[in-house]
């Protein structure tokens, strides 16, 4: 109906239809933005263009852009000024300054952050690490399929920590499923061949292979052979430079190398002869979780209790042990798994290359009861969490938890859309989608800091987020009948340590997804910024039922451009929302506290 208006304005002729100048002043009206026009007037003293001074002043005093404001304003209107009249005079029309507000440089992400601009020559363990759990299954841990096309999306989306579970299969060719489930399976001939082909297509970094192992000696020597024969020189075989160091080497020694997690029989000082083959106890990861810590259905409880008695039933048949060969094992540098003890055993006998794999039920007990030795022990070695085998649907844990505590590789089920998938996008979003972001100062030195009691932090400081969410721009449709409009509200919530966990939503507004305007200001106290995420969620609103999902945005607090900024869109899963966005004012300061 709106739109109806505005085409009876811009049609002058009474024609019925748009001639070609119409047409355009009908665009210029339906793109209108009264909420930009406001703050425009606010620095324009003619209401017509801003002089090149005041742009300056609009982009110091509401951007805080400090002494960079003046030359950056050159380079806008140079940039998005449509007028060469106005470029001729150093000016900028509302036009120009709407292009400025919708652009990258207008977004909420600062757009530096999007490229690769953290340091990258330090230890492996001192970075987060984009990772993926059963990397192989497209849908469920039950029935799924299980694909190669899987590793491919998982490696284009920044994964650089991928599964494989390897079994005994026929002819002699290892295969590749989720075990003692109905999922199909592959070969892991196939899947090593993809792995070479996409690993580093999206980022240039090292990709670890995280293997777990239920072959026969003979079919792992069939394994060791096609790694080496198809991943040739991108195969970790040895330590760089011949020589074994106190830190990890860096994701930049290592650009362009697979590494692979497995057993590992010795280390890398002793240079002991191995036989043929070599014995260790099972992974972690093998043994089954209770269902008593999950809420689950019958049926998924009924399937778990299967599984279980299956995987009792091979343990019993077969002795608790796993024998591996020396062609696999020697094939192990830098990722050996090993069962984790305590934290101070890890700090006495644990050497840098020893990683171990925490379900998420025992890392979140340890993170809780011990935080500040978990930050300690991720500071030196890596760690891997994974779902509970429990989460038969694919459903995900809350990352931010065991990042909280400095935990490398929290793996995650990708395929599986949502808050957690919504939340690891966020997070590896910055630093040029490479898979790696560097962790704060405090996690990666002696620092005595505890995600339960940031306050006690040497290093701390709070800091106050005030966010005006003003209007929302085309906003998508949730359901598709005919007629249907949605009521939007807004919901910004925070994701950190447990004192920074809040959210706060908006009213909403009754029938208009294309322009609804809030003016409502949300208020809160960040205590450590360095590991907050902020997501912007935009629903639906239904007073009889659940609020129906629209879109969202997920940044990291430290990525934030402060200022008049535009919010893109992302759908559920994770991909734009073409013209979708939010416009929101952002304010952060120092938290003050009177005496």
């Amino acid at each position: 109906f709106q739109n109806g208006v505005k085409m009876a304005l811009a049609d002058k002729s009474k024609s019925g239809c748009l001639e070609n100048e119409e047409f355009v002043q009908f665009y210029k009206i339906l793109t209108e933005r009264k909420d930009m026009w406001r703050v425009f007037q606010d620095y324009s003293r003619d209401g017509q263009t801003l002089t090149l001074a005041e742009l300056k002043d609009f982009l110091r005093q509401e951007q805080q852009e400090g002494e960079r404001s003046w030359e950056h304003a050159q380079e806008l209107i140079d940039r998005y000024e449509p007028s060469e009249t106005a470029k001729k005079q150093g000016a900028m029309s509302i036009d120009g300054f709407q292009m400025y507000l919708v652009s990258p440089e207008g977004a909420i992400m600062d757009p530096q952050q999007l490229t690769l601009s953290q340091d990258m020559s330090r230890p492996l363990s001192h970075y987060f690490i984009c990772s993926s759990h059963n990397t192989y299954l497209m849908e469920d841990q039950l029935r799924g399929q299980s694909s190669q096309e899987a590793y491919i999306q998982a490696l284009k989306r920044g994964c650089r920590c991928v599964e494989v579970d390897c079994w005994d299969g026929p002819n002699g060719e290892p295969v590749v499923y989720h075990g003692h489930t109905f999922t199909s399976k592959i070969l892991f001939r196939d899947v090593i061949t993809t792995l070479g082909e996409y690993a580093f297509k999206a980022s240039e970094f090292p990709v670890i292979l995280s293997l777990e192992n239920h072959c026969s000696v003979e079919q792992q020597r069939v394994m060791a052979q096609l790694l080496d024969t198809i991943l040739g020189d991108m195969l970790l075989r040895e330590p760089l430079d011949g020589l074994v160091h106190q830190e990890l080497p860096s994701p930049h020694d290592l650009k362009g190398k697979i590494l692979l997690k497995a057993k590992k029989i010795g280390g890398l000082e002793e240079n002991e002869t191995l036989t043929d083959e070599a014995t260790d106890e099972i992974s972690d990861e093998a043994e089954p979780e209770s269902p008593s810590a999950e809420n689950l259905s019958a049926e998924a409880i009924c399937l778990h209790d299967k599984f279980r008695s299956l995987t009792q039933a091979c343990n019993f048949l077969s002795p608790q042990k796993s024998k591996f060969s020396r062609e696999l094992s020697d094939l192990v540098v830098y990722c050996k798994s090993v069962h984790f003890h305590s934290f101070e055993y890890s700090r006495l006998h644990s050497k840098c290359y020893e990683m171990s794999s925490f379900s998420e039920s025992k890392a979140r007990k340890l993170a809780k009861d011990t935080g500040t030795e978990f930050v300690h022990h991720n500071s030196r070695q890596l760690s891997r969490v994974y779902p509970s085998g429990m989460r038969t649907d694919s459903s995900n844990y809350n990352p931010q938890e065991l990042w909280n505590v400095g935990c490398q590789i929290v793996a995650l089920n990708v395929q599986t859309a949502g808050l957690e998938m919504d939340l690891n996008d966020g997070l590896f979003r910055q630093n040029g989608c490479c898979g790696y972001v560097l962790k704060p100062d405090f996690m990666r030195n002696d620092d005595s800091f505890d995600p339960e009691r940031p306050q006690d932090w040497d290093g701390y400081t709070s800091l106050q987020l005030s966010i005006q969410v003003i209007s929302g721009q085309q906003l998508p449709k949730v359901n598709q009948k005919e007629g249907s409009i949605v009521d939007p509200l807004v919901r910004v919530e925070i994701y950190g340590v447990s004192q920074d966990q809040a959210k706060q939503e908006t009213s909403y507004i009754d029938n208009n997804g294309f322009n609804p305007l809030w003016n409502e200001t949300l208020n809160f106290i960040i205590h450590v910024p360095e590991l907050a995420l902020v997501r912007f969620v935009v629903e639906d609103y239904d007073k009889a039922s659940r609020n129906d999902f629209m879109g969202q945005f997920t940044v990291p607090f430290t990525c934030i451009q402060p200022g008049y900024r535009h919010i893109h869109l992302l759908s559920k899963d994770g991909t734009a929302i073409p013209l979708s966005t939010l416009f929101v004012n952002v304010k952060i300061s120092e938290v003050t506290t009177e005496v």
